[in-house]
């Protein structure tokens, strides 16, 4: 560092640097990073970021080190990069021969068998001959294994390895004190983690995990867009508002909050612009054919409030809070309701709320999240069962096959963990297993919809007469669109009094 690069430090903010003139051209001092900085930039800072973080190596990458971080019980990146490396690698495991077959494969845990209570007994099932071998074959074992890849690497030049207790040498944890330890953690999800991830070296995932977005894709049911199935009585749609663009899924729901995806709606503009918002306007007054005939308008819409709060305020002011409700999501799950609101976020100068201006309702989007993902693993029946008359159970999500994978990758984008704070206190907190989840947010605001419309208060008499309303109706008659829900049946109470009695 030259002494003329040194006194280019601004005095004015504090910097002193104090060091030894070595000659004419060299001066060693010491400096802080940002002072150094100062002097001379980063170097990292004149790359694009943009074109490094747009690569597909990168993004792949992320995916995969974003995915093991939520699997590690929230664990930074940095804690979990080297598990990350290994699945992107081609995650060698070491095979062994069977002593009894001379079948080579790696050790798993599950087939490790002993008689409950009885964990000296431990014995491993071989893959193929099914026959149990005892641990005192483990050193010949080991002597005779290889490493193999069981995937295919990412980048040629990465390798990876991984291998559990069940390895360890003669002498060291045995099978029986593997079986010990699972037996010491059964019923306790936080030491049932501890021992997947230190004994066994997998991952794990916390109840409430995301489903699988490949098998709601096997899941998905044949309609068209834009059709209204025969269990659904009425329509709620959730927007959820992103810079460019505002993206609206128009749910369908039935009896048991049985739903149904109708359409997937991405208008583009974002909210500085005058025609998105008219195209929002369009959608509060379309109709969509129900399976028996009758067009449905949309009951509620929900509006996330977070991104360009004033320009949603504006517009829900314009059209009128009838049809739509702006919504604000929370975390959490310690709430006494789901919904709450609403609350008149308009004041005048003097501070006093404008019961005529802008209100929000508050939504915990945990439980609704938490709500779906407990609805997307209830079981179904098979095909014939359903041609034959069986019904689905309360609750169950239906897809149309004209949901894309990038949709259905949204739907499941986030992941319950537990984490922990410096204190050792545990809470429960959704993250994202990937960058985009639109998808899933707007069936959480979609819900919220429906919760406001009433429809989890509902008595069957108002079940009724939404079927009723959606029925097919007489050819003699024109059908008129359905968009009101229910109003709650009231009776009118008498009160007779005593007085001259």
């Amino acid at each position: 560092m030259s002494a003329d690069t040194a006194t280019q430090l601004n005095p004015t903010e504090g910097h002193i640097l104090a060091g030894v003139q070595i000659d004419q051209h060299r001066f060693l001092a010491r400096v802080k990073l940002p002072q150094l900085f100062q002097i001379a930039p980063d170097p990292r800072d004149t790359e694009d970021k943009r074109k490094l973080a747009a690569s597909k190596d990168a993004q792949d990458l992320r995916e995969i080190r974003l995915k093991v971080q939520r699997l590690f019980d929230g664990a930074k990146a940095k804690d979990v990069g080297s598990y990350a490396e290994y699945v992107a690698g081609d995650q060698r495991r070491y095979f062994v021969p069977c002593p009894l077959c001379g079948h080579m494969q790696w050790l798993r845990f599950e087939r490790l068998r002993w008689e409950k209570g009885q964990p000296e007994t431990a014995a491993y099932l071989c893959e193929d001959c099914e026959k149990p071998f005892g641990e005192h074959h483990k050193a010949a074992l080991l002597g005779a294994g290889e490493w193999r890849a069981t995937g295919t690497s990412r980048d040629p030049r990465t390798i990876g390895f991984h291998l559990s207790a069940l390895y360890s040498r003669p002498g060291w944890k045995s099978w029986a004190d593997i079986a010990r330890d699972k037996e010491m953690v059964a019923g306790s999800d936080e030491a049932e983690r501890v021992f997947r991830n230190t004994v066994l070296g997998e991952t794990w995932v916390e109840t409430g995990d995301a489903p699988d977005w490949q098998r709601l894709a096997d899941r998905r049911e044949d309609w068209a867009a834009g059709i209204v199935r025969a269990g659904g009585l009425f329509l709620t749609a959730g927007a959820d508002v992103q810079k460019d663009r505002i993206e609206v899924d128009v749910w369908a729901w039935g009896r048991g909050l049985e739903s149904w995806l109708v359409e997937h709606i991405v208008i583009d503009g974002g909210p500085g612009s005058v025609t998105c918002w008219q195209g929002l306007n369009e959608l509060l007054g379309r109709t969509w054919p129900h399976a028996n005939g009758q067009p449905l308008t949309i009951a509620r819409l929900a509006i996330d409030t977070g991104y360009e709060t004033p320009a949603v305020y504006a517009w829900a002011r314009q059209v009128g809070f009838a049809q739509v409700a702006p919504v604000k999501g929370v975390e959490g799950f310690n709430r006494a309701s789901p919904v709450t609101g609403p609350t008149f976020v308009d004041a005048t100068v003097g501070g006093k709320r404008l019961r005529r201006g802008a209100r929000l309702w508050t939504v915990a989007a945990s439980t609704f999240k938490a709500e779906t993902y407990r609805f997307l693993r209830l079981d179904r029946p098979a095909a014939e069962d359903v041609v034959g008359g069986a019904s689905f159970a309360p609750g169950t999500v239906h897809l149309p096959r004209w949901a894309e994978s990038e949709w259905l990758k949204q739907f499941v984008a986030e992941q319950l963990v537990t984490v922990r704070n410096k204190r050792g206190f545990a809470r429960l907190e959704w993250q994202k297993l990937r960058e985009r989840n639109e998808a899933l947010d707007c069936r959480v605001y979609a819900r919220a919809a429906a919760w406001i419309a009433g429809a989890d208060r509902w008595s069957d008499a108002q079940w009724r007469e939404l079927e009723r309303q959606v029925a097919a109706p007489d050819h003699e008659e024109q059908a008129a669109p359905v968009h009101a829900v229910p109003r709650p049946v009231t009776r009118r109470r008498t009160v007779q009094s005593s007085y001259m009695r």
